[in-house]
Formats: structure tokens, C-alpha cells, sequence
């Protein structure tokens, strides 16, 4: 039986592309939707990394808060930006089929990263692309870039940057896969564990919205996630620890890489990755977690 529905959403054009996206899928199977719109901490501070200011939770924190005093009933989330611990109370209800997963090249001038000459400056405040991209060309400046992605292309347009780096998935949902000039193969620049993916967030105990999800999920992309973010969690993951991971399903067999580098000192990066027959979320964790060790053991931290 439909009943209704309140989503929590940051208010910038992508957050709101992907809530009203969910919303539509929703509203066909019979569900009265609304957009409870909001300003997250981390929309607000943009004049320093997120690494330094309380990391990826900063996205979420308010939207919980909306689902917890039961202003709200799910939360749409970017899967990377989404806390690989979530706090007591709340689970994360489905997982949605993965837009493209790998990073994205946009400069106005280079038609890719070797074009560049030596000393360009580069745009990006993920420390995962900053040692990613010093692995590639040591010889570039790497600087901070916050803001949505209206505000990162704007910076970009202004001419502080010689070119940027973003999600592939974030420019195609908008409609702006044409400022893309190069998409890095996954080989060139390992993806953010659930990158691309969309996450629903509910309180837990909401058996009715669990129902009412289920027909969204993806079950491979929830397989594939599931193992990048147990490598994260194992290495106490947040935005303060550079790590890429990224998983990909063939005929039952998730393959799993995942590289580490040291955000100050060698350019040198940690890499492992393993496969495994995976039937469920405990198996796709459990590849995870053999990846996290091996990273562990080769000098992550």
C-alpha cells in the first residue's frame, strides 16, 4: 500500500538531481514524495579541506537529524560521501545502480593530465586524487578545491586551476558530460570506495520503507560497495586517509582493488586487491576486509 513520503536532501543542484530522481521512481510506484531541502556544515565551510574540518559526516549530520525528529523519512546520498560507520539508529536501506564510477578530467585548455607542463596547478581537495595524481605526475601543484560542482567549474572558468578533477557520474547526471575531456580508466586513477553509487539512508526499524525501497536497489552495485567500503572501515576510513577502492562483479565473482598513499611523503602508492565468489553483503565485506589486511601489511596506515 503507497503511503507518504519525505526526503532529506542538501540543496545543490546534484543532491537535488539525485533526490528528485529517487522521488520520481517513488512517485510511479504510487508514493506521495516530498523534498525537505537543506544546508549541511559541509556546504557551508569551504575555505578549508574536509579533512581538517570533520570530514565526510559533515554531508549528513543535518539530514540524520531530519530523519531522527521524524521531519524525514529517507536521506539520498552520494555513497562516497556517506560515513563508512553510520551512528546507532540508522541503516543504510538501499543501494541504486551505479552511474559511472571513474574520475573525470575538465580543463579548458588540456586535453588530458600529460598534456600539462611541469608545475600546472591541479584542482581537488580528495586526498585520494592528491596522491593518485602525484603517483601520475609528481611534478604538478596539487591545490585545495571545495565548493559544489557549480562552484568547482566556476574556480576552473576563473583561471585559478590548470584543469580539475571530478566525479564522472556527478557531470553526466547534470548534463555536463561535455566538459569532460578525459575519463581516467580505473587503471590511471582508482575510484572512491562507492563512487557513483546512490545511498538511502533511513532510520532503522522502518520495515514499510525497507519495502518500499527494495524495488531500487541494485543488488550487484550493493555487492561491489559493500566490499570497497569494508576496506575503508577496516583502515578506520574517512576523508583524512587517502584510499581508493573499487569492485566490479562478473558471473558471481566480485574482483576488488584498492591502493593507499602516503599524503605526505612518497609518491610510491600500496596496492592489493584480491576476488572472491559473493552470494551476499557478509561475503562482499568479508573480501573487503582481506584487502584492507594486505594493504596493512605492505605499509598502509
Amino acid at each position: 500500500m503507497p503511503f507518504p513520503i519525505t526526503i532529506a536532501t542538501r540543496e545543490s543542484r546534484l543532491a537535488l538531481w539525485q533526490a528528485e530522481h529517487v522521488q520520481a521512481l517513488l512517485a510511479a510506484r504510487g508514493h506521495a514524495v516530498t523534498l525537505l531541502g537543506m544546508t549541511t556544515r559541509g556546504d557551508q565551510i569551504l575555505d578549508r579541506t574536509l579533512s581538517k574540518v570533520g570530514g565526510k559526516g559533515l554531508f549528513v549530520k543535518e539530514l540524520e537529524t531530519a530523519l531522527e525528529e521524524g521531519r524525514a523519512d529517507i536521506a539520498v546520498h552520494s555513497l562516497k560521501d556517506v560515513p563508512m560507520a553510520l551512528p546507532a539508529g540508522f541503516e543504510l536501506a538501499c543501494v541504486m545502480q551505479r552511474e559511472d564510477p571513474r574520475d573525470a578530467w575538465v580543463s579548458p585548455r588540456h586535453a588530458t593530465l600529460a598534456d600539462l607542463p611541469p608545475g600546472a596547478v591541479v584542482g581537488t581537495s580528495s586526498l585520494r586524487r592528491t596522491v593518485l595524481l602525484r603517483a601520475l605526475r609528481p611534478d604538478l601543484r596539487i591545490e585545495p578545491l571545495r565548493g559544489n560542482l557549480d562552484t568547482r567549474l566556476r574556480k576552473l572558468d576563473e583561471g585559478r586551476y590548470a584543469g580539475i578533477v571530478l566525479a564522472a557520474a556527478g557531470l553526466k547526471r547534470l548534463g555536463l558530460a561535455g566538459r569532460i575531456r578525459h575519463v581516467f580508466s580505473t587503471d590511471e586513477m582508482l575510484p572512491a570506495a562507492g563512487q557513483g553509487a546512490l545511498g538511502i539512508e533511513t532510520r532503522a526499524g522502518r520495515p514499510e520503507l525497507a519495502g518500499a525501497l527494495a524495488p531500487l536497489a541494485d543488488q550487484a552495485t550493493w555487492l561491489a560497495v559493500a566490499a570497497e567500503r569494508a576496506v575503508s572501515r577496516a583502515l578506520g576510513g574517512s576523508c583524512s586517509m587517502p584510499l581508493a577502492a573499487h569492485a566490479t562483479l562478473d558471473g558471481g565473482r566480485l574482483h576488488l582493488r584498492a591502493a593507499w598513499g602516503d599524503p605526505e611523503g612518497s609518491a610510491t602508492l600500496v596496492t592489493a586487491q584480491s576476488e572472491a565468489q559473493v552470494d551476499d553483503l557478509e561475503q562482499a565485506a568479508a573480501l573487503g576486509q582481506r584487502v584492507a589486511e594486505a594493504l596493512r601489511a605492505r605499509g598502509a596506515r
